[in-house]
């Protein structure tokens, strides 16, 4: 096979029952395409039969490759991986799932020949989610966009076209707990977007729960933005104000109302959890913040890798 000009990268977890739409939609794509074309599956731990036909595609299609991690490393690092092993020029990044429209790659590419190096899909609305999860989502991106120091387009997701340059940034970087869609928004360079509405998953479960959501929201947060440290030294503050007008007060009472219930157990009581409750956030936020020093300095791979088809040379990133 050529040196490809474009990459799918499409990282897999259990999506047994939308590997062969997705194939069969994005082999339609390939066809359009000006260009020698490689679609990067990643197995990330799956227990389905998502890596044995994985399998079948790459001998039914030479343009089809594959890698299995050992284990389930996360939907970020699955990601990661593809993009260490692309050869492409243009990289497209998306899930399985197909609420990403493979359909978008045409305009998206277009839009890399104008001149773009970074294209990602924007969201313009979420059809068959949950009232909570879109108000979530909602929040959350609007959040992230005020808290971080650099400018992280709301709305989006992994769903993305970078351009080699910027591909080759990115697997430069050495941090474990990798927030793409923030990482291709650190690196700069001309970036636009496309619009396109969310669809509802093909087949299958969701597999990014709300635990997993939660937590690549922290991640996110953490990764891009110090205001939560400041936040803590903020509650310090407070605390110390309102400790020191509860002290007048009780030197008021005490003074000048001897008998008010207000003195004596309960006061008390609502001082220690009102300062406990405070102690206990901004030991939270440290050990946020701590905790990705500790995982950082251990120097650990990012993955390992089980099995890999259609490489010339594999490596244990």
């Amino acid at each position: 096979m050529k040196q490809p000009i474009y990459s799918l990268v499409i990282p897999i977890y259990n999506e047994e029952e939308n590997i062969t739409e997705m194939y069969r939609r994005l082999a339609d794509v390939m066809e359009q395409l000006d260009g020698d074309t490689e679609l990067i599956l990643i197995d990330d731990g799956s227990r389905d039969r998502s890596l044995t036909m994985m399998r079948e595609l790459h001998h039914h299609d030479h343009r089809v490759r594959y890698l299995s991690l050992a284990r389930n490393f996360g939907h970020q690092i699955a990601v990661t991986a593809g993009l260490n092993f692309v050869q492409g020029k243009s990289i497209i990044v998306m899930d399985a799932d197909l609420q990403d429209p493979p359909e978008l790659i045409l305009t998206m590419i277009e839009k890399w020949q104008q001149g773009y190096q970074v294209v990602y899909a924007q969201r313009i609305s979420r059809q068959k989610e949950t009232l909570l999860k879109r108000f979530t989502a909602y929040l959350f991106y609007r959040i992230l966009k005020r808290m971080a120091k650099v400018d992280i387009p709301v709305d989006t997701g992994d769903f993305c076209l970078m351009d080699r340059q910027v591909v080759d940034i990115l697997n430069s970087m050495p941090e474990r707990n990798r927030y793409i869609r923030g990482l291709r928004a650190w690196v700069g360079f001309s970036q636009t977007s496309v619009l396109f509405e969310r669809k509802p998953r093909f087949a299958g479960d969701v597999k990014y729960t709300f635990t997993k959501s939660f937590s690549l929201a922290i991640d996110g947060i953490i990764s891009f933005s110090t205001v939560p440290l400041r936040l803590a030294t903020y509650l310090g503050i407070i605390s110390a104000t309102i400790a020191m007008i509860m002290i007048l007060l009780v030197l008021y009472w005490r003074i000048f109302a001897p008998v008010s219930h207000l003195i004596g157990y309960t006061l008390i009581t609502i001082a220690m959890f009102f300062l406990g409750s405070v102690q206990l956030i901004c030991i939270g936020i440290l050990g946020e913040y701590i905790g990705r020093i500790y995982e950082e300095v251990k120097g650990r791979p990012l993955y390992t890798l089980k099995e890999a088809g259609g490489f010339t040379k594999t490596e244990n990133n």
